[in-house]
């Protein structure tokens, strides 16, 4: 069953390699996070975010690692709690002007979900579907949520190109959040070539569960990761540090062809 295999997926999840690494699914973040369920919330929201993709995706998209902007508080790679939440303006037009969400992505009854007060009169992201999304950081911390450029760009480019959101699916070579132990929690580092490997079963194991038309790798590192486990991809450039427009213009080359 369907099921089955994303909760077997989670579970590998649960073997983060020990150091600097903190796992979102599996650990709480005691100084950020809002409350001792947050990771069960962050479980929660990647097996509804992976099981409305599965048989449906057609393309698959691999970053580095997870950032603490995005999935270390969303639970989901390249997405971050304000995307979640509707409260990030530019994709929510986006999708708005692809002309409304499929069926099987709009809330009960076929109808379309209901409006965003971050974006007044446009229906919000539909990112996960069957709950309502939850944050998982502190409002003191981030009051709005955190937001995180990389996922920003990611989700305003593809809509924008013909892909809805259940037609694709992200996920990092190394999939847990490596961060730097002098800084703590919330700040991010790459990850060490012991780390990567670590990584790899769960990206082999990803990929086996969203065989995709096309494999796409956001940068050199993901684009090695993958070539190591003898996956073909597409590797573009990664939208972080002023790659957004050339990142743009790649993916949607690849989209087209």
């Amino acid at each position: 069953m369907a099921i089955d295999s994303i909760r077997n997926f989670i579970r590998m999840l649960r073997q983060s390699p020990p150091g600097a690494v903190f796992n979102p699914w599996w650990q709480i973040d005691e100084e950020n996070d809002i409350s001792p369920h947050s990771p069960a919330i962050r479980r929660k929201h990647l097996a509804l975010y992976l099981s409305k993709r599965l048989g449906n995706a057609r393309m698959a998209i691999v970053g580095e690692a997870l950032g603490y902007r995005g999935g270390h508080f969303s639970g989901i790679p390249m997405t971050s709690e304000r995307l979640l939440l509707g409260k990030v303006r530019k994709p929510v037009a986006a999708l708005h002007e692809r002309g409304n969400l499929l069926p099987s992505h709009r809330g009960d009854g076929g109808q379309p979900p209901s409006r965003s007060h971050g974006a007044p009169g446009r229906a919000p992201l539909q990112i996960i579907a069957g709950i309502k999304p939850s944050r998982t950081s502190k409002p003191s911390v981030s009051p709005n949520g955190f937001s995180e450029p990389t996922a920003t760009i990611v989700w305003g480019a593809l809509p924008k190109i013909g892909m809805l959101p259940g037609e694709f699916v992200l996920w990092n070579a190394f999939p847990w959040h490596s961060f730097d132990p002098h800084r703590g929690f919330l700040s991010n580092r790459m990850p060490n070539k012991s780390e990567q490997l670590s990584g790899r079963p769960v990206l082999r194991a990803f990929l086996e569960l969203f065989p995709c038309e096309k494999i796409v790798a956001l940068g050199k590192i993901a684009a090695a990761q993958l070539e190591q486990l003898g996956f073909n991809a597409h590797c573009v450039r990664h939208p972080a540090s002023g790659g957004a427009k050339l990142f743009r213009e790649q993916i949607a080359k690849i989209v087209e062809h």
